[in-house]
């Protein structure tokens, strides 16, 4: 019996040691090549690279990266703008980065003008990913796709929703695009109750004024589906049939007679007539528009930079024009 007992208190006490050797190993410090070895696994991650899908075409792109430039899209300001992303280069407007993005850029290195995009300056930055837009020409897209790879964003206001997600799918911000796509559609509910039938019967627009002209958009384009689409007003016919970003005449738009008119003006946009919204506000054409006698335009209720078809846009518009259509 005592032979036992010693035989266990062997076993138990070799038990106890193992277990303090264990712990002390795993107490011990990292050493400097297990860091290095994590390190190099995570840097490997970011390398690996997969293939997304945008519009009908596929890019290859980093599983996440935050080294991306943004040329010619100010739409993909914006969403970065939604998006909490830094982007590595961006686009000025006058030589500076507009007070709406300066939360994100900070740490930002002008890549040019909207129209003009700095091609050595963004093979400086060595980006992963170069998002640029439809609208640049062959010859300007094709230096960008030398440089990495290049995703031209759309400029249709209804594409916006594939805009914010492509954005969010290369810098590894699916969760937030998610959360502000949600966060949209539970507000456009609440405003579309809001307003009910009160604008049935009412012509509603909004136009930019550029270069001391009075321009007016397709359905798709601008903040139009966000009236038209989204809360579900009345398609004008001038606006029916406008095929893309167009100029209309102070006599053409008075016959339009419009009820309500958004009216976005930037002196940046105006540098030739920086007077032009107050000699069109003074204009006795002007004053004999129903929105006009009624008061009922409304002036930059967004930046007047903004592009209409963002996520950022769209939100903010849609609170401001809840805000102005609803006070009947």
């Amino acid at each position: 019996m005592k032979r036992n007992y010693l035989y266990l208190g062997l076993i138990a006490l070799l038990i106890l040691v193992l277990s303090a050797c264990g712990a002390k190993e795993s107490s011990a410090p990292e050493k400097s090549g297990d860091r290095s070895n994590k390190k190099q696994e995570t840097q490997a991650y970011l390398n690996e690279k997969h293939t997304i899908h945008y519009l009908g075409k596929d890019y290859t792109v980093p599983v996440k990266t935050d080294k991306i430039v943004i040329t010619g899209s100010m739409e993909t300001m914006e969403d970065a703008l939604v998006l909490g992303v830094k982007p590595l280069g961006g686009i000025t407007v006058g030589g500076k980065f507009p007070e709406m993005f300066k939360d994100i850029t900070g740490s930002t290195v002008s890549i040019g003008e909207k129209a003009q995009p700095n091609i050595e300056e963004i093979l400086k930055l060595k980006p992963d990913v170069i998002f640029s837009t439809t609208k640049f020409p062959p010859d300007v897209a094709q230096k960008l796709e030398k440089i990495t790879t290049t995703i031209p964003i759309s400029h249709i206001s209804t594409d916006w929703e594939a805009n914010l997600r492509v954005l969010a799918e290369v810098t590894g911000t699916r969760d937030k695009a998610d959360e502000v796509l949600n966060q949209y559609k539970k507000d456009l509910e609440e405003a579309k109750a809001k307003l009910g039938d009160k604008l049935k019967d009412k012509k509603v627009v909004a136009v930019r004024i550029r270069s001391g002209n009075i321009m007016i958009y397709p359905p798709d384009v601008f903040f139009n589906p966000s009236l038209y689409t989204d809360l579900g007003l009345t398609v004008p016919q001038e606006i029916q049939n406008a095929k893309a970003q167009e100029m209309i005449s102070l006599e053409k738009f008075s016959e339009m007679n419009p009820d309500y008119i958004f009216v976005q003006f930037s002196e940046d946009e105006n540098k030739n007539n920086p007077k032009a919204l107050e000699e069109l506000q003074n204009n006795p054409i002007w004053k004999s528009i129903n929105a006009v006698k009624n008061d009922k335009v409304f002036v930059n209720v967004v930046d007047p930079l903004a592009q209409g078809g963002t996520a950022w846009s769209k939100i903010n518009f849609l609170k401001a024009a809840v805000e102005k259509l609803g006070n009947e």
